[in-house]
């Protein structure tokens, strides 16, 4: 039987009153745009769908897929529609270039086919028709699934073995960072963009100054600095041409920003070494999203875990161990595991931070700052987030730094001069760094105003569509140029008020450094400058707090591993640092007895008496004194009004012995001015206090009793 013949077969009219769907697909939209003859023959199958007979109207051509992967069916709506619709009995055949073009996995490719067995929709490429539902064309159809999906691994099997080979010589061509460009051999070499190559070694330079990527960043928006970038280019050229045009393609100059400071310290590349296989993919499983379970993430691998590495392959900026040394600089200031590492510097008052471990279990401690403590508190409560311990220490940090501080000002005695001659070297490389960049970007900008002006001078003055377009970019170079330099002076008067240095400047520089600690101490000294300057010399400190003893024990570490102990005396808690003094207390329950709370105070202050803050003392304070100690004042100014008849020693006001006697208050008087009752006064005109024994009371009653019968 002929294969037209076998064909017509298998097509019935029932296949031709259904719809007629083509797939059109491409794996990448580098694809769609380049290789367009081969969208063109899957646009083609509509020709061979009316050649076998099917209708316009029936005919569906599918494209939604252009530049989409086929190694599965997730995110490619084209194919689940076209799956829905056979699923529904509504396709009687499907057609497509080849069965890669379908899909390039086994599982989506036999799904397709079970569904059309089971809907009676036929499958048709360039070589033939198939009916999934007859067992040899579903054999065969299979096998063309099989080898899609192999294909898929063999031709990245071949390209990723041609790529190791070519990399484990050190000839893969890869990107390059900026700063970095190839030369027309091939080779990697220095930008020779003076400008361009010295903004990466600035970039370096200050991060070897700061030991921060946003410190960077920082110095070079305050400074009115930007940075390079080079656009990437797409082209069909070969890898070389393409890493070659992109590097002679003018650099486009931007605010630098922190990822892209991270970005340049990560890279080996600016170290002279070569490596290939930084990266490795990692796919994970996201249960929670149906409709892309899988996850495929890059993963940045150590040095120590690069496959190849090859070190002095290429000139660079900064050596190998330098890479090495900002790579743990970076790590160090991570926050993520903060026991592991000291964290980048920061701004609080804590001068030791990052530095401070626990003495009893080696952690490292964490900073708090508390709206009512003046000063950070170190805290080590690892044991208790984690395991529900105990927090093993807690300190207050003020005395703690000043010790430290000291011993750290002590150690840079012996350093003096070199101190002081740094100081100055530094004010003098931020001034040449600053004005060197600032030469570099007016000296670019003047090359392209003139390079338009020549460009505008050579065209023809009659043709005015051509010189109308050169003038105003003419113009827009000048204004460029204008405003950089306007820029320059603004930055360049700033500058020179903080860099540059009068012969009377340097010699009070070198007379500060001559005294540290007045540098140290002043006003104009940032807590991070003190930080920092701690970690120069400085690799941890151990605190271990001895509660008996009310002491601390300090073992610095210096970065020569060298270990100086030191012991100062705990912080005093403020309930017992502001105690009331118990000899003062005595003093007060000792006046109390026949004394008021006004002569009480003119008789401390008169013995030079202080409260805890060491402040003069007060009335309010000397009667909270009494009312927090409970010491009863014997001789209340206004007794009566507080309800007290009777003093700590006995003694009774006149309304009391009144009372007792029930005669009048003046009667009680007149005894006390007679003498007949033992009475005394603090103040003339003051509350009188009497002595009275049962004695008397008894004598005074007769006496009352007789007087009272003589009138009878």
């Amino acid at each position: 039987m002929l294969l037209s013949q076998l064909t017509s077969s298998k097509i019935t009219p029932q296949h031709f009153n259904r719809q007629a769907l083509i797939y059109v697909r491409q794996s990448t939209l580098a694809q769609v745009r380049q290789n367009t003859g081969s969208t063109s023959r899957q646009y083609d199958l509509k020709q061979r769908a009316l050649k076998l007979g099917w209708q316009p109207e029936c005919i569906i051509i599918i494209d939604d897929d252009l530049g989409r992967s086929g190694t599965s069916a997730l995110n490619r709506d084209g194919f689940q529609w076209l799956v829905a619709q056979v699923g529904l009995g509504l396709a009687g055949a499907v057609l497509c270039l080849e069965a890669s073009r379908l899909a390039r996995s086994c599982s989506d490719w036999y799904r397709l086919l079970e569904i059309c067995a089971l809907t009676d929709t036929l499958v048709i490429d360039e070589e033939g028709v198939y009916d999934p539902g007859q067992y040899n064309d579903r054999l065969l159809l299979g096998f063309k699934g099989t080898m899609s999906e192999a294909e898929l691994h063999w031709i990245r099997q071949r390209m990723d073995g041609g790529k190791l080979a070519k990399a484990q010589k050190g000839e893969l061509q890869q990107p390059l960072p900026v700063g970095l460009v190839y030369d027309p051999l091939g080779r990697i070499v220095l930008d020779p963009d003076e400008q361009i190559a010295g903004a990466v070694r600035l970039v370096f330079n200050l991060f070897d100054q700061y030991g921060s990527a946003l410190a960077v960043v920082r110095h070079f928006n305050q400074q009115g600095l930007k940075f390079p970038t080079r656009p990437r280019l797409g082209s069909r050229e070969s890898q070389h041409q393409q890493f070659l045009s992109q590097s002679q393609a003018t650099p486009r100059w931007e605010p630098l920003k922190h990822g892209r400071v991270r970005s340049i310290l990560h890279n080996p590349f600016y170290a002279g070494a070569y490596v290939y296989g930084r990266l490795r993919q990692i796919k994970t499983v996201e249960t929670q999203k149906l409709d892309s379970p899988t996850k495929t993430r890059l993963v940045r691998l150590k040095p120590s875990e690069w496959p190849i590495v090859f070190l002095e392959h290429h000139p660079g900026y900064i050596t190998w161990l330098q890479f090495l040394k900002n790579e743990q600089q970076l790590d160090q200031n991570r926050t993520y595991r903060f026991e592991e590492r000291a964290g980048a510097i920061r701004k609080g008052a804590a001068l030791l931070q990052g530095l401070l471990r626990c003495g009893k279990c080696g952690r490292r401690m964490r900073v708090n700052y508390l709206g009512n403590i003046q000063g950070p508190l170190y805290v080590c409560n690892e044991e208790r987030i984690r395991f529900g311990g105990n927090m093993c220490q807690t300190i207050r940090g003020d005395g703690i730094d000043e010790a430290v501080a000291r011993c750290f000002l002590a150690a840079l005695q012996l350093a003096q001069l070199e101190i002081s001659l740094a100081a100055i070297a530094q004010l003098e490389t931020q001034a040449q760094q600053f004005e060197q960049q600032w030469k570099l970007s007016l000296e670019r900008a003047e090359y392209e105003a003139n390079l338009a002006q020549r460009r505008f001078m050579a065209v023809e003055p009659e043709n005015r569509l051509v010189a109308r377009s050169l003038e105003k970019d003419w113009n827009e170079k000048l204004a460029r140029l204008e405003k950089l330099q306007q820029e320059y002076l603004a930055k360049a008067k700033l500058q020179a008020e903080v860099t540059s240095l009068s012969g009377e400047e340097r010699e009070k520089i070198l007379a500060l450094a001559q005294n540290v600690p007045a540098v140290w101490y002043a006003a104009t000294t940032t807590q991070a400058e003190r930080k920092q300057l701690l970690r120069f010399l400085i690799k941890s400190v151990t605190l271990l707090k001895r509660e008996e003893e009310g002491t601390v024990d300090l073992d610095i570490c210096w970065q020569t591993e060298a270990h100086t102990v030191l012991k100062v005396k705990a912080p005093v808690l403020s309930c017992n640092k502001y105690r009331t003094d118990i000899n003062l207390l005595d003093k007060v329950r000792q006046l109390a007895v026949d004394h008021t709370d006004g002569q009480i105070l003119q008789i401390l202050n008169e013995q030079g008496w202080k409260n805890s803050h060491g402040q003069p003392l007060s009335v309010a304070r000397v009667r909270g004194i009494r009312r927090d100690f409970g010491i009863f004042l014997g001789s209340p100014e206004r007794p009566g009004k507080l309800g007290i008849s009777q003093r700590s020693d006995g003694r009774y006001t006149v309304e009391a012995v009144a009372k007792i006697l029930q005669v009048d208050p003046s009667t009680v008087n007149d005894w006390c001015v007679a003498g007949r009752l033992d009475n005394v006064q603090l103040r003339k005109g003051g509350t009188r206090w009497i002595k009275l024994s049962s004695e008397e009371i008894a004598e005074l009653g007769r006496s009352i009793l007789r007087h009272k019968h003589k009138r009878n």
